[in-house]
């Protein structure tokens, strides 16, 4: 049965003289964190499992060894696709403004990540010019300095658009045209082509390639096969889909995780 998960801000007292902390979260599979919002920074940092953000622009796939940036006062809900610990790394208003204004997700260098490991035990009221706050002072430089992942998959606000994406969230190896979803949808092809790339910035040919993308991350960090993946996602061919993903995102799917710790 899938957990309901209310999340109970921390008073801005927390952050007082401390404008940076963290906390771990131990979260099982299918748990839900409901849709809410902080008046600081947020970063989400998946030491295991993968998660799913969701806001109003769309959906950030967080696999092991990414994070996830939430601006502050960014309404979003939190889902725990396989069983995750993920560090979470509060950051006052004031100590953001040369972050995105936008939710992305962060690759991890293997520095920010012993960093923010030995971040692990401290407390939350720390004290201010010790080793602890210029450890949470380098580890903000670090999210800083992070490079940004194509993970994103930016959703409609339609109606009929929403009908066609729920198609591909619930089977993205769906290979049907988009003239033949159309006609199930009840619409024209030319249509609902001009609608989804007003809407989402992008041509549901690539956004169907990068929800097949983010699929794929998921059953590699559970340990599908490369082969049994590339099949799943509806590839004839596993040289489509290893250049797919090696175009994506910079590296075969046999190394995608390399020197991730899980």
């Amino acid at each position: 049965m899938t957990q309901k998960l209310t999340i109970t801000p921390y008073s801005p007292s927390d952050f007082l003289e401390r404008p940076t902390a963290l906390r771990v979260n131990d979260l099982s599979e299918g748990a839900d964190i409901v849709r809410h919002q902080h008046l600081w920074g947020q970063l989400a940092y998946t030491v295991t499992g993968v998660v799913l953000v969701a806001t109003e622009d769309g959906r950030w796939l967080v696999p092991p060894g990414r994070a996830v940036w939430i601006p502050a006062e960014k309404a979003h809900s939190i889902h725990v696709a396989s069983a995750a610990k993920f560090f979470i790394i509060h950051i006052a208003r004031d100590k953001t403004l040369t972050m995105p204004r936008e939710c992305c997700v962060l690759t991890v260098s293997p520095l920010l990540r012993e960093l923010m490991a030995n971040a692990e035990s401290i407390s939350r009221d720390y004290h201010t010019d010790s080793p602890q706050s210029r450890l949470m002072d380098v580890i903000l430089d670090q999210i800083c300095l992070a490079e940004k992942a194509p993970l994103h998959l930016p959703m409609p606000s339609d109606e009929r658009l929403l009908k066609l994406v729920e198609i591909f969230m619930q089977n993205p190896a769906d290979g049907r045209t988009l003239s033949e979803l159309a006609h199930e949808i009840g619409a024209s092809g030319r249509n609902l082509s001009r609608l989804f790339k007003q809407e989402t910035g992008i041509t549901f040919g690539k956004w169907r390639q990068q929800r097949r993308l983010m699929a794929a991350i998921e059953l590699l960090a559970a340990g599908r096969p490369v082969t049994a993946v590339a099949l799943d996602m509806g590839y004839d061919s596993i040289s489509a889909f290893i250049s797919m993903f090696k175009q994506i995102l910079g590296v075969t799917p046999s190394r995608y995780f390399d020197g991730v710790k899980t």
